[in-house]
């Protein structure tokens, strides 16, 4: 006799080597419901202001917690990992202008989006009328949250998720469907009483192991602040102009971090062999060209201008 338990586990097994098959490094699966223990936390994270200008965090509250308010029925919340640690990289040393790893290839989204309708599409080709929708860090989701509830890491002092076979260097996308499925419980934490990422912040964002507060966080100045930066952090970008990788870099955990096989994340050849020169004087056609899809584009040229303008600046 086939069980409803027996079915739900083949359909999550299916589910998770259709995931690799689409080129996702790791997949987990929890109960969509409300996130009990992240409610408190958000709340009190907002209420300090630390998520800055980003007025859309504090948007759409109970959405954030719930997904069942997101999609109808909502049952299940498939997470999925892609690696984007480079096997190239561009220059790292004191004097080198910076730019994020997650941003020397194609835009996230659009690779994680299309690898996830290739996902949802082979999982109702095999189940049948499955609803679901996808998520790629343009809704409010906890991508995060729900990668830690299945079971993919946990959260780490530095926010990110962290995991043990390969570090933090992921993008993480859902499926957020109305499948019944068996579930991945959450794994422990394995920071313990490593504080490097704390440590090692140049401006002092990480406020309280767990906790970043986002309102100092050098992305946040290089990406998603459009005024000008506060004269108080001169000094202490150490060349970052496009997002920060410095609090993923002194993880230990990165030690395991490996190369991806995401043709799309690859350094352009264009970008290979950009020095100081060439960032400083970037004109509007370059920028076009070379940053077409790519996540550098958000800033406009003119936001990446100010920001190589604000590192140069004498101290």
């Amino acid at each position: 006799m086939i069980t409803e338990d027996f079915v739900r586990q083949e359909r999550s097994a299916f589910i998770k080597a259709r995931a690799l098959e689409c080129g996702f490094d790791f997949c987990g699966i929890s109960k969509a419901e409300f996130l009990e223990k992240e409610a408190p936390r958000l709340e009190n994270w907002l209420n300090r202001n630390q998520h800055g200008a980003m007025g859309y965090m504090a948007n759409h509250f109970d959405k954030r917690l719930d997904p069942r308010k997101l999609v109808d029925g909502a049952k299940s919340v498939i997470s999925v990992l892609l690696n984007y640690y480079p096997a190239e990289k561009l220059p790292e040393g004191e004097e080198d202008l910076k730019i994020s790893k997650y941003a020397y290839g194609t835009d996230y989204h659009f690779v994680l989006k299309e690898k996830l309708a290739s996902l949802l599409q082979g999982i109702q080709e095999e189940i049948g009328e499955v609803s679901g929708r996808i998520f790629v860090d343009s809704a409010p989701v906890m991508d995060k949250a729900w990668a830690a509830k299945s079971g993919l890491g946990w959260i780490g002092k530095n926010s990110n998720l962290l995991n043990k076979e390969m570090g933090s260097f992921f993008f993480i996308g859902e499926i957020i469907c109305d499948l019944e499925l068996a579930y991945d419980g959450a794994v422990k934490d394995y920071c313990g009483t490593c504080t490097r990422c704390v440590d090692a912040c140049p401006t002092d964002a990480i406020a309280e192991p767990f906790v970043v507060d986002g309102s100092k966080c050098i992305s946040y100045y290089t990406i998603e602040l459009k005024d000008a930066i506060p004269q108080e952090v001169q000094g202490k970008f150490e060349n970052w102009i496009f997002g920060c990788d410095i609090c993923q870099d002194v993880c230990p955990w990165n030690r395991f971090s490996k190369p991806h096989t995401t043709q799309e994340f690859s350094l352009p050849e264009s970008l290979a062999g950009f020095t100081n020169n060439d960032w400083q004087e970037i004109s509007e056609e370059v920028f076009s060209e070379l940053f077409r899809r790519s996540p550098i584009k958000r800033t406009k040229l003119k936001g990446l201008k100010r920001n190589i303008d604000f590192v140069r600046s004498p101290k």
